[in-house]
């Protein structure tokens, strides 16, 4: 296996192996019975998307699924009357999945720790968590789509699906696979090729529910630097979609507990590529500085084209012309140069004046940026360096409008979630006011401190999007907690130092 984002390896020297219990305080004689209240735990169903089955490290494995939220609550169910809670288990702790022998999800994400693995055929040492030697057979996906599992599911999470997903019919069909119709993840579980999430969900009869769904109806646009190839859910679709889902599950009298959608631009996937991580020498600033003189002048030109034809203000355009102007200084920290569809459109007047020019704070750059940035489009041309000479696309950075839609429809889906899971009754996790919280300083989970910084932090995997196991347990203590307070039930919590941080790369 091989990990993707390289710049984060030297990391891996610090360790993040997660601290051992303490021992388990001794149980008393008069402990208090653990009873379910006004709630029946006996028939737990999951329903949501990759947050619900597990996913961390970038992939689905055995062990993050072990792990995952929904198996970690139905464990302090089974005090409670809970009854056998069946996962649709990977074939492996490497992750990723085969569709007719051909990869179609890479294996998960780790650190490479041996600090010298190279065999005797290669000189020199090879770095920490860089990409192992070539001549060493890297860990392949195992879980064949096509290898269906048959029976029913009480996790019933699909990574990648959105709301009107868990009603499509259709959305396990392993034909639609192959065809980008339906899911992987769904196909090897449905119970049949026009089968649907919630109905498979419904013919388990649930006593109790959890339902943490609408993350990915804006997480994929947010993924996708906003480039338009995976829009934001209409809210229209979005309404109808949940309140289908809501009016479903609580049809035969079940309870159950359901999460808003927290602010994805405030994950780790989001925060930790900084806008300005290139490094240059005097002589390399001034190469492409000349590069770019001949477009800073162009662009002034240009301005004073548009002014003097009563087209944009002298004020409008001296502020355009400084945010478009491309500069490079000796040392560390020089912007990138990104591409921004929100600048005015010039190339009228001068078709080499595309729409570009060097990121702020105020934009935020997607993880797998950290490997691309500083790389060559051309082997043969070292001037031809991807965020330097050449501008980022889109598809790498969120600019401060597209966060800004982004939020718009997270407040107008969590508002419809709210207004369902009130008319219910439901237990509520506010997943949105917790990251926040997490991202303004952290929040307390035992003796550790849950913070939002990659790795570090404690609550994101490698991916930057998904939670590490503790992270995982974290949030169900939050929903047993909200359980409690609206069922009346006394569910324990459990014990963050029984939840890694990570995964070792020697799991099997």
């Amino acid at each position: 296996m091989n990990t993707q984002y390289k710049w984060l390896l030297p990391l891996l020297i610090f360790g993040f192996l997660a601290c051992d219990s303490d021992d388990d305080t001794p149980e008393t004689e008069n402990q208090v019975p653990i009873t379910s209240g006004s709630a029946d735990f006996s028939t737990f169903v999951a329903l949501g998307n990759s947050l619900t089955a597990g996913f961390t490290d970038n992939a689905l494995f055995i062990a993050g699924q072990e792990n995952s939220m929904p198996n970690i609550l139905a464990q302090q169910f089974a005090l409670a009357g809970g009854g056998e809670f069946k996962q649709p288990l990977m074939n492996d702790n490497i992750g990723g999945l085969l569709l007719g022998g051909n990869q179609i999800q890479g294996p998960r994400l780790y650190f490479y720790s041996d600090p010298d693995p190279a065999p005797p055929s290669l000189s020199g040492p090879t770095p920490l968590g860089v990409t192992p030697p070539t001549d060493l057979e890297p860990e392949k996906p195992t879980t064949e789509v096509t290898s269906t599992l048959s029976g029913s599911f009480n996790n019933m999470g699909i990574p990648g699906a959105k709301s009107f997903h868990l009603l499509a019919p259709g959305y396990g069909s392993i034909p639609g696979v192959a065809m980008g119709t339906a899911n992987p993840y769904f196909a090897r579980i449905a119970s049949g090729g026009t089968a649907t999430v919630l109905g498979d969900a419904m013919a388990q009869n649930p006593t109790f529910f959890s339902l943490w769904i609408g993350n990915n109806d804006v997480l994929g646009y947010a993924l996708s630097g906003g480039d338009g190839t995976d829009p934001i859910t209409d809210i229209g679709m979005f309404t109808d979609a949940y309140n289908g889902l809501i009016a479903t599950l609580t049809s035969g009298s079940a309870k159950g507990v359901a999460f808003n959608i927290p602010d994805v631009t405030s994950i780790a996937h989001f925060t930790t590529v900084p806008h300005n991580p290139v490094p240059l020498d005097a002589a390399t600033a001034a190469a492409v500085n000349a590069a770019y003189a001949n477009y800073n002048a162009g662009i002034v030109g240009a301005f004073a084209f548009l002014v003097g034809n009563g087209a944009i203000t002298q004020e409008n355009a001296d502020l355009e012309i400084a945010k478009r102007t491309i500069t490079f200084s000796e040392g560390e920290g020089n912007a990138v140069v990104i591409f921004d569809e929100n600048l005015t459109n010039l190339t009228g007047i001068n078709m080499q004046l595309v729409s570009i020019r060097q990121a702020t704070a105020e934009d935020l750059l997607v993880l797998p940026a950290s490997s691309f940035i500083g790389t060559l489009a051309d082997p043969n041309n070292p001037l031809s360096v991807n965020g330097v000479a050449l501008p980022l696309e889109d598809k790498w950075v969120l600019t401060p409008e597209e966060q800004q839609e982004i939020a718009t429809a997270t407040e107008q889906f969590n508002g419809v979630i709210n207004a369902a899971v009130q008319g219910a009754g439901l237990a509520f996790v506010n997943a949105n006011e917790l990251l926040d919280q997490v991202s303004a300083g952290g929040l307390q989970f035992d003796e550790f401190l849950i913070q939002g910084n990659l790795v570090f932090g404690g609550l994101f995997s490698l991916d930057g999007v998904h939670p590490t196991a503790r992270g995982y347990a974290f949030l169900a203590n939050k929903a047993a907690e909200a359980i409690n307070t609206t069922y009346g039930s006394n569910l324990p919590m459990v014990k963050a130092a029984d939840y890694p941080t990570f995964y070792s790369a020697m799991l099997q």
